[in-house]
Parts: structure tokens; sequence; C-alpha cells
């Protein structure tokens, strides 16, 4: 019997873009408002704080690990920034402090799986209640909103009618690809993931990889903060809540194990949209959005059997 000969990647991606067009059709026919320019720019709009967390975890769990901290890290940083401005900071370095702190962060949360080596799953765990209670301290449960109207640039701005912060989202996943597909450091980032001590015996160091992999983390979700706080234009402890679990939705959604040692830009990002079409077009439809989590979970059973069953690989050439 002759096999089908479908590159895995390509397989994969048809897979999503099916989901894709399939979940948009559905709400194009609820909908006639769904498929217009202003509601698919929308949509990219408010996509994009989880669209750059998620390449993030992307990343963190191509190399074996899990973060369950971005959500807090994200809160923290907004706080930071809020916290910073209302003491007479220029916005400019409020912003820079802002991503200093995220990108900290996410190096303890790297230390702690190096140094201390523990499970990045408890250590992320214990994160996410120290950095969301560090947010929701140093405002003591209150928001900041009294920013300057400089600081709409990064998420009220439009450039052609495009959302600034889509471009924004853009030029991160350009840098990810880049990154994770064309350098050393991305070969070293799957070594890892695949195999810890095979790529130790080739000579690669586990402890700067996996330091700079949850640092980069770190900087993505506040980067992510900057855009939120200045689409919503307020600093909240709570900010971010969730969006860990979106996060490693669309990693999964995208097709890559949770095991580690791949990962793919494309159907991350693939898989942050499909899961974006699903609150907007319930809606647009009118439809109670309590169910929406129920559509996530089927969704994420579809990706799964897309990518296990009907592109299992003893059916692709790999």
């Amino acid at each position: 019997m002759n096999r089908l000969a479908i590159p895995r990647d390509l397989a994969r991606s048809a897979g999503l873009v099916l989901l894709l067009v399939g979940a948009m059709a559905v709400f194009t026919a609820l909908s006639p408002d769904f498929l217009t320019l202003s509601n698919l720019l929308n949509m990219a709009r408010l996509d994009t704080e989880n669209g750059i967390i998620a390449l993030g975890m992307a990343i963190v769990i191509a190399s074996g690990g899990i973060d369950l901290s971005v959500g807090a890290i994200l809160g923290l940083s907004s706080v930071v920034l809020g916290y910073a401005s209302l003491h007479g900071v220029p916005i400019g370095m409020a912003i820079a402090l802002a991503l200093g702190v995220a990108l900290l962060c996410g190096i303890a949360n790297g230390a702690m799986v190096v140094l201390l080596r523990l499970h990045p799953l408890l250590v992320t765990l214990g994160t996410l209640a120290l950095y969301r209670g560090l947010a929701q301290g140093i405002l003591n449960g209150g928001a900041f909103s009294n920013f300057p109207t400089s600081f709409e640039l990064p998420g009220q701005t439009y450039i052609a009618t495009v959302p600034g912060q889509t471009i924004v989202w853009a030029v991160v996943i350009l840098a990810v690809y880049v990154v994770t597909r064309m350098t050393a450091s991305g070969r070293k980032l799957v070594a890892v993931g695949i195999n810890e001590l095979a790529a130790r015996f080739s000579g690669v160091r586990i402890g700067a990889v996996r330091m700079a992999v949850y640092g980069a983390s770190g900087l993505l979700a506040g980067i992510a903060s900057v855009i939120y706080t200045s689409r919503v234009f307020s600093a909240r402890g709570d900010a971010g809540g969730g969006l860990e679990l979106l996060a490693i939705a669309a990693v999964v959604v995208g097709g890559a194990t949770i095991r580690g040692g791949e990962i793919s830009v494309i159907r991350t990002t693939l898989a942050v949209i499909l899961i974006g079409v699903i609150p907007n077009g319930f809606v647009l439809a009118g439809i109670d959005t309590s169910w929406q989590f129920v559509a996530v979970g089927l969704v994420m059973v579809a990706a799964v059997a897309f990518n296990e069953v009907l592109f299992r690989p003893s059916l692709i050439r790999t």
C-alpha cells in the first residue's frame, strides 16, 4: 500500500488551517458582521498579548519545561509600570523598568529550575502565586489609570488601519522564528528538549539554555504587559489571569508535544488566532460566552485528533 507522502509540518499546519476556516465559516453564517475587515483587525488586536505570551510558552515547552507564571509576570509588570508612572518616572523609563522586572522574573524561574534542580511545574506554580501576590500588594488591590496620553502609543495606535500592537506581534513572530529556526541557539533549545543527557554530552550548556529560555519567556510576557496596559489604560494586579492556560492551549493546539523537543512559530500563531476566533464569534452570534471554554476544549480535542490520528507519523514522511 502506498503511503501518503505529506511533510509532517505541512500536514499539521493544514489541519489547523482547516479548523480555522471551518470555525470562521460557522461564525460567518451566524453573524454577517464576523467576516469584515474591521472585525478581523479587532480580533488581531485583542489576540496580541496571548500571541506574544504563547510564543514564549512555546520556547519553554520546546526545551522540556513549563511556565505557569507568565500571566502573573504580566500583572506584576503592569503594576510596576503603573507604580513608576504614579511616582513621576517618565513613561519611557517606566516601560523599561517594567520590561526589566519581567526579564528578572523569568531569570528567577530559570535559576530555581537550574540551580535548585526543582521541577519547572512546581517552581512556576509557586512563582505564579508569588508574582501575583506582589502585584496585588503593591497597589493594595486597587488600580492605576492616570497615564500620560503618550502611553497610548503601544496599545491604541493604528497605522494605515492596522493596529500598532499587531505590527509588534508580527515583529516578535519574525524574531522568534529566526532565532528558533535559523540559529545555533534554536538548535540547542530543541536538542535540550529532545534529550537533555545527549545534549549535555554534545557540549550544550544545559543551564545556560534553560536560563535563556525562561528569561525570554519573562521578557515576552513583559512586552505583552506593556501592550495590554496601554490598550486598557489601566494597571491592575489581577491583569493576565488565565493567560498561562490559553498560552499552553495554543502550543498544544499548534501540535507541539508537551514533552518538548519541538517548536513551530507558525502553528502556534495559527492556534492563537483559532482560539481568539471563538469568543469573538460567540459575542457576535449572541451565544452565551460561558460556552466558549467548551468550544476551546472541543478545538483542542480536534487538533489532537488531526495531529495524532489523521496525520500520525506512520502516514507521513518526516
